[in-house]
C-alpha cells in the first residue's frame, strides 16, 4: 500500500497548496482542487503523479457521501415552511428558468436526451458552499433578500434529491416504460420511507447513535451515512439521495449541532478527494471540443440568472440592489454539478459532459464571485419602475 498512500498524500498536500495560494486572490477552492487533479492526472503530459484514478475512487466516493450528507444535514423543513407560497413561488421560478433553460441547450448541443438532462441540473443548480461562501465573505448575511437566496438554496435541495431519483433509472439500465416506472417508483418509495424517519423517527435514529462520547458519536453518524449510501446503490437509487436523507434525518435529531460541527473537517478533507479525483478524469485534449458550449453555457446562466433575480425581488417587493444580489450571488456552480457529471461518466454517456461541466465550473467559480462584488453596478442600470408596485401574490 505504500504507492497508494503516497498517492493520496500527495494528492491531498498539492490540492491543499494550490487552494492556498488561489485563496489569496478570492478563488474558491472547488475548481482549484479540480486544476490539481488535471495537472497531476495521467491525462496531462509531464505530470502523471496519479496514472491510476481508480486508486482514490472510493475514498472520492465518500467525499461525494459525506457532502450530501452534510448538505441534508443543514437543511430545515422549518425553513421551508416558514417561507410560505412566496419562497416557493421564488424557487420555482429559479429552477424553472435555469433548469428548463439548460435542458433545452442540452437539447440544442445534440449530445442525446439524457446528456440533455444531466446538463439542465448540472447549468441549474447552484453550488450551496460557494453562495453561502459569498454571502458571508461580502458580510450580506444580514441584508433582507438574503433569506431569499438561502430559501431559494433549500428549494434547490429539495429539488436536488427528486432530480436525482427522476434521472438514475435514465442513468442505469432501463428498459423501456414499465422498467423505468419501477426503478423510479423503487427510488420514490425509498425517498418516502427515509422522508417519513425524517419527519417522525428522527428523534429515535438520533438516541440510537447518540453517546456524550464525540470520537463514538463520529463513527456512528458515519457509518450511519456510509450504510445507507451504499443500500441506496444497492436498490439502484444514487447514493447521493440515501446520504442526502441521513443528513435530513439526523438534521431534527437532539444531537443535530454536534454533528454538524464534528463532520466539517471529514467532509472538508474527503471532499477534497472527490474534487481532486473528478479533476483527474479530465483529460485538457478535450477543452477545444466544449469551449464553444461553455461559453453559450456560462452566458446563458449569467441572463438567465440575473432574470430570475428581477423575478424574485418583484415578487417580494425588493428594489434594484436587492435583485441584483440575488442574481449575481446564486450564478456560482459547483459540488452538484460535477456530481451529476460524475454519474453521466459512470453511466457512460458521451465523453464531452465531464470537460464541459469541469470547464464550466471554472469558469463560473472564477466569474461568479468577481460579478457578485460588483453588483453594484448592475444595480445601477436597472429601472426602478420595473420594482414599483410589488407584484401581489
Amino acid at each position: 500500500m505504500g504507492e497508494e498512500l503516497f498517492v493520496l498524500g500527495g494528492a491531498l498536500l498539492a490540492a491543499g497548496v494550490l487552494a492556498r495560494s488561489g485563496r489569496r486572490i478570492g478563488l474558491p477552492t472547488i475548481p482549484l482542487f479540480m486544476a490539481a487533479g488535471i495537472l497531476l492526472g495521467p491525462n496531462t503530459p509531464g505530470l502523471d503523479f496519479v496514472q491510476h484514478p481508480e486508486d482514490l475512487e472510493l475514498l472520492a466516493k465518500v467525499g461525494l457521501i459525506l457532502l450530501l450528507f452534510h448538505l441534508g444535514l443543514e437543511f430545515s423543513l422549518g425553513d421551508l415552511v416558514s417561507g410560505g407560497r412566496k419562497l416557493l413561488g421564488v424557487g420555482a421560478i429559479y429552477l424553472l428558468l435555469n433548469v428548463g433553460g439548460g435542458f433545452l441547450f442540452g437539447l440544442s448541443l445534440g449530445w442525446g436526451t439524457a446528456e440533455a438532462l444531466v446538463i439542465a441540473g448540472a447549468v441549474g443548480i447552484s453550488s450551496s458552499a460557494i453562495v453561502t461562501k459569498l454571502l458571508t465573505e461580502l458580510r450580506r448575511l444580514a441584508n433582507p433578500e438574503s433569506r431569499m437566496i438561502l430559501g431559494i438554496i433549500v428549494v434547490e435541495d429539495i429539488f436536488l434529491a427528486l432530480y436525482l431519483a427522476v434521472l438514475q433509472p435514465i442513468l442505469g439500465d432501463a428498459e423501456g416504460v414499465g422498467d423505468y416506472v419501477l426503478q423510479s417508483g423503487r427510488a420514490f418509495g425509498f425517498l418516502l420511507v427515509l422522508g417519513a424517519t425524517a419527519r417522525w423517527g428522527s428523534r429515535l435514529v438520533g438516541r440510537l447513535i447518540d453517546t456524550p462520547d464525540d470520537e463514538l458519536l463520529t463513527v456512528c453518524f458515519v457509518g450511519l451515512a456510509v450504510l445507507v449510501a451504499g443500500l441506496a446503490e444497492e436498490l439502484g437509487v444514487s447514493d447521493a439521495i440515501g446520504a442526502f436523507m441521513v443528513g435530513l434525518v439526523l438534521a431534527e435529531s437532539p444531537a443535530h449541532e454536534r454533528i454538524e460541527r464534528l463532520v466539517l473537517p471529514l467532509r472538508d478533507t474527503f471532499a477534497a478527494v472527490f474534487f481532486f479525483w473528478f479533476g483527474l478524469t479530465i483529460d485538457p485534449g478535450d477543452a477545444g471540443s466544449v469551449a464553444v458550449p461553455v461559453i453559450a453555457a456560462v452566458v446563458l446562466s449569467l441572463v438567465l440568472n440575473v432574470v430570475a433575480g428581477l423575478l424574485a425581488a418583484r415578487l417580494q417587493g425588493y428594489g434594484p440592489e436587492a435583485a441584483a444580489n440575488i442574481g449575481l450571488t446564486i450564478l456560482g456552480r459547483g459540488e452538484f454539478s460535477l456530481i451529476l457529471a460524475t454519474l453521466a461518466a459512470a453511466a457512460g454517456l458521451d465523453s464531452r459532459i465531464s470537460p464541459f461541466v469541469a470547464m464550466y465550473v471554472v469558469v463560473l467559480a472564477v466569474l461568479g464571485p468577481l460579478l457578485a462584488s460588483r453588483s453594484h453596478l448592475l444595480a445601477e442600470r436597472l429601472p426602478d419602475r420595473f420594482f414599483t408596485p410589488p407584484l401581489r401574490t
